[in-house]
This record gives structure tokens, C-alpha cells and sequence, in this order.
């Protein structure tokens, strides 16, 4: 599977390799084969499990739940082996850069792909799909060209975050 899709799959359900909000430690597991490195805070409140450019995030409780996650794009441009090391362990081939524009025509053959809300950071731009908990940062800065890092129009990051629900 190419990045471009599997990004456009994540967009649009919120899954990554079937896991999301909520997924045990153990489920994760099973679906991600790859190296990784824990980082747990010096209280024991959460976890920070990071396989280089893939982070997921957990919360302690019987087990431990993920609470959120992130594919940092951005970080293929200076450190391409991470993307061919996924390739071979996930089966999901990454390019170097990954120009929103391949994104979103992806997601238009994608049924039901979710509607953003777009919003400035400063230099980027958030898509956020309220619908699967998803946000994509894309650079906006017309400046940025390619190289070792990330250029105008590429994505940052794509991230996955648990709702919050107003009290």
C-alpha cells in the first residue's frame, strides 16, 4: 500500500493498522511489528510509545489505552531510512514528501471521507475532521522549498486526538 492511501484511510476512519482511541497497549501490539522505544513520565500517567515517525500516545488504567497518536511526516525529509524500515516491517510505502494535493485527491475516491474544519497556525495550516478525530498540519509557507525538510504544501504531521466533550 502506498502512504498516500493509507494516510487518506486514517484521514477518513480514524484506524491506523485497525488501532485508534481507546485500543489496549496489547491490541497495539499485535498490529504494529516494529521497533519502538517507551517513554513513560516520572509519575506513571501516561505513555509515549515512538517507532520513529509513528508516536502513539497512552493513558494508565487496568491497561494502558490510547489516547491519542501521530505520523510526523516532516520527518522523513532528513531521515528517509525511517520510511524504508516501515516499508519492510508494515508493508506501507512512505515518499519523502507527502504533498497535501495527493492527499486529498486520495481521500475524494475515499467513500464517506470527512469534511475539515481549516484553521491558521502561523506557517500552517490545520485540516481537522471533527468526524474521525484526525488533523492534518500542512506547511504554508510559500518560502519552505524542499530539501531537508518539508516544503509548501506538504504535510507536517497527521495526528489523532480523543475528543473532549463540553461539561
Amino acid at each position: 500500500m502506498t502512504g498516500i492511501e493509507f494516510l487518506a484511510s486514517f484521514i477518513a476512519s480514524g484506524r491506523l493498522h485497525g488501532i485508534g482511541i481507546g485500543s489496549t497497549l496489547d491490541e497495539v501490539d499485535r498490529a504494529i511489528a516494529h521497533r519502538f522505544v517507551d517513554v513513560v513520565d516520572e509519575g506513571g500517567a501516561s505513555l509515549r510509545r515512538d517507532y520513529g515517525f509513528v508516536e502513539f500516545y497512552f493513558n494508565p488504567g487496568e491497561e494502558w489505552v490510547m489516547s491519542g497518536g501521530s505520523i510526523e511526516l516532516h520527518r522523513l525529509a532528513s531521515g528517509y531510512d525511517m520510511a524504508e524500515e516501515w516499508a519492510r516491517t508494515m508493508g506501507v510505502e512512505f515518499p519523502r514528501y507527502v504533498a497535501w494535493e495527493d492527499v486529498r485527491d486520495a481521500l475524494a475516491r475515499v467513500p464517506g471521507a470527512p469534511e475539515f474544519k481549516v484553521t491558521d497556525q502561523g506557517g500552517f495550516l490545520e485540516y481537522r475532521a471533527a468526524a474521525s478525530n484526525v488533523s492534518v498540519v500542512v506547511v504554508d509557507d510559500d518560502e519552505e522549498e524542499r530539501g531537508y525538510h518539508v516544503g509548501h504544501g506538504d504535510v507536517w504531521s497527521v495526528s489523532l486526538w480523543a475528543p473532549v466533550r463540553a461539561r
